[in-house]
């Protein structure tokens, strides 16, 4: 019977604040985007408070799709690093639940919010981008709050330019003002100029009215009947006062969101699947009606015939449905024709040719329109799946990695979540416009960045279950230091308590032997050995295993000694190294290979020789060190 445990409880507890406290944060981030993205269409135009808020509720919703996989990697990062910072995560490996069983609640929690986020895609999501496209393009029609500046041209107002030199904030009047009417067209342009005036805006917010004092008016008189006149004439008129109704519609007006719903976002699987469908069958049919004018063209001839089997052997035969147009002798016409005829000919020709190119390039864009509108809803389409697979696998990504680098709070879990954020984004955003553009399959494109990410989550989830030091600095050191044969310094401490002291008979002895097994093995390993015989020969790594065991059991042994100078010494003992290039290969087939590959051979000889050579000097002072111990444990013997 599945039941809820205590341990599952406090899992969920520990993910659920941080996933919310994660996604307003995500959320947030994404929505300050969208507003720098669109400032400069909200800033000057006078919108009210709740037209900017319905806005952003709409593109907060829009954002969900991004602010939701981020959110989900981020929180399961830190809430598995909170546990396996506190050693929870190990209390619980030790009294046998596995990370998989620890991960079960979230895992169902995943499968959930999938499943959430799919439905929200498909229900939700279409209606908030109708609304918010909708809103925003009915902001960007919307005329700009009416603020003149001074001393600069106004160009805001429709039709018109307006030039104030200096305005008084307190009354509102306008000093030294120049209008230019061009809502006529430049040629039938007028010019208005008044020492002082005063604007407002009706009560409507239809037109602005303007109330001018002392100036002057200049229009041109010229009309489509006077077009050829030399002389054009133009009125004059002086004024102590004048009223101007300009037309500026200041109102904010929302457009009708069924254009929005027609297009791809505002679709939700059904829709978009039958507008697909449709598009598709009307692609088809043209496809086939241009294929069939092109296979009855009167001089594609070879399309004219078909072949059938008869007897075994194929048969050609003429079609009935097409007809054939006699061939036309061309140098005989051209001959029989004077010069004027043969340019008209070769003309309509030509003019026939480019017709007829116009004519399929026409087409091929039409056809190129509905592809593309084809793609964007197949895109559309495929998105409402890749934003639910995208969360599962932000789970498999953060949960294991939290639990490898054992780090909680924002920093490192921050670092690594936006790191591979943005690494999602660029392959997720190169597959879209792959597939947007044609290049690839939509489905493809649009699974590129699942299709990357998802080896990377089951690597990561492989390494936690099995406690694989993926993240562990130390593990590599120690990889790069025995490859390329960094030198180790051996520590040897003092022990306070000594269960068995040595001998100093069996020491000495020990020490003898150990000089004797290092001469052995330095004869049997020549100082320089030839490129032949470093790859069919190297130096005996086998050996050298049993002599570095050797030389540890005598530390261990002589560990155990009471004097001090002993235990020092026994720190001057280097720590033998078997390298791969040591000995580089033990089968001949392979080193014949190697030999007759002579610039790549002769690279790992040079740096083979080298290591060859620094093992020499450490079993040197093997022995040296052994005749210092020697001399240090043998008057022990005496007494």
């Amino acid at each position: 019977m599945l039941r809820i445990k205590r341990m599952d409880i406090f899992i969920l507890q520990s993910f659920v604040p941080l996933f919310m406290m994660t996604f307003c944060i995500c959320l947030f981030i994404v929505l300050m985007q969208f507003l720098w993205r669109y400032i400069d269409e909200l800033v000057g135009k006078g919108l009210g408070v709740d037209v900017i808020g319905e806005l952003f509720f709409y593109a907060a919703l829009t954002m969900i799709p991004m602010a939701l996989p981020l959110a989900i990697l981020l929180a399961s990062l830190m809430t598995f690093g909170n546990l396996g910072e506190q050693f929870e995560l190990t209390a619980m490996k030790a009294s046998g639940i596995s990370l998989l069983r620890t991960m079960a609640p979230l895992i169902v929690l995943m499968v959930c919010i999938a499943t959430g986020a799919f439905f929200f895609q498909n229900d939700v999501l279409p209606v908030a981008q109708t609304k918010m496209w909708t809103l925003l393009y009915s902001m960007r029609q919307k005329s700009p709050e009416l603020e003149i500046p001074e001393g600069v041209f106004y160009d805001q107002i429709p039709g018109y330019n307006l030039f104030v030199q200096e305005k008084n904030r307190e009354t509102g009047v306008l000093y030294e003002v120049m209008i230019y009417d061009v809502s006529k067209g430049f040629e039938n342009s007028s010019i208005i100029l008044a020492d002082s005036g005063k604007m407002s805006i009706t009560p409507d917010k239809t037109h602005l009215f303007l109330r001018l004092w002392h100036g002057e008016s200049f229009e041109n008189l010229k009309d489509a009947g006077a077009g050829n006149m030399k002389n054009v004439p133009y009125r004059r008129e002086s004024f102590s006062e004048k009223e101007i109704m300009l037309k500026f519609d200041s109102n904010f007006n929302r457009m009708d969101e069924q254009g929005m719903r027609n297009q791809y976002v505002g679709k939700n699987m059904a829709e978009l699947q039958a507008t697909i469908d449709s598009v598709g069958a009307r692609v088809d049919s043209l496809g086939s009606s241009y294929g069939t004018a092109l296979r009855e063209y009167p001089y594609m001839g070879i399309h004219a015939y078909q072949t059938r089997i008869d007897s075994g052997k194929s048969v050609k035969t003429r079609r009935p449905d097409v007809e054939i147009a006699k061939p036309v002798n061309v140098d005989s016409i051209m001959r029989g024709s004077s010069s004027g005829i043969r340019l008209g000919y070769l003309n309509q020709g030509l003019a026939k040719a480019q017709r007829m190119r116009q004519e399929y390039e026409y087409k091929s864009i039409a056809m190129a329109d509905d592809l593309k509108t084809m793609r964007r809803h197949a895109i559309e389409l495929q998105k409402k799946f890749t934003l639910s697979f995208a969360c599962i696998i932000f789970f498999f990504i953060g949960a294991p990695l939290g639990a490898i680098i054992r780090k909680g709070g924002l920093g490192t879990p921050l670092v690594i979540s936006v790191f591979l954020f943005i690494f999602y984004y660029i392959i997720d955003n190169m597959g879209y416009k792959l597939a947007r553009d044609g290049k690839w399959e939509v489905w493809e494109g649009m699974w590129l960045s699942a299709a990357v990410l998802l080896p990377m989550g089951v690597f990561f989830t492989y390494k936690a279950v099995n406690d694989s030091a993926v993240f562990n600095k130390d593990a590599y050191l120690n990889f790069f230091r025995k490859f390329f044969g960094v030198s180790e310094v051996r520590h040897v401490e003092m022990k306070e308590l000594v269960m068995e002291e040595i001998d100093p008979v069996i020491a000495v002895q020990r020490m003898e032997a150990l000089k004797l097994e290092v001469a052995a093995y330095l004869s049997r390993n020549p100082a320089r050995q030839s490129y032949r015989d470093y790859w069919l020969h190297g130096y005996d790594r086998d050996e050298l295993h049993r002599l570095r065991d050797t030389i540890e059991n005598d530390v261990e042994y002589l560990s155990n000694s009471r004097e001090k100078m002993v235990v020092l010494k026994l720190m001057d003992f280097p720590v033998l190294r078997s390298l791969w290039f040591q000995q580089p290969s033990t089968r001949p087939w392979l080193s014949w290979i190697m030999i007759a590959l002579f610039p790549i051979g002769l690279a790992v000889w040079f740096y083979g020789r080298k290591t060859q050579l620094r093992l020499r000097d450490e079993l040197s002072t093997v022995t040296k060190v052994a005749d210092q111990l020697i001399e240090l444990i043998a008057p022990k013997i005496d007494d």
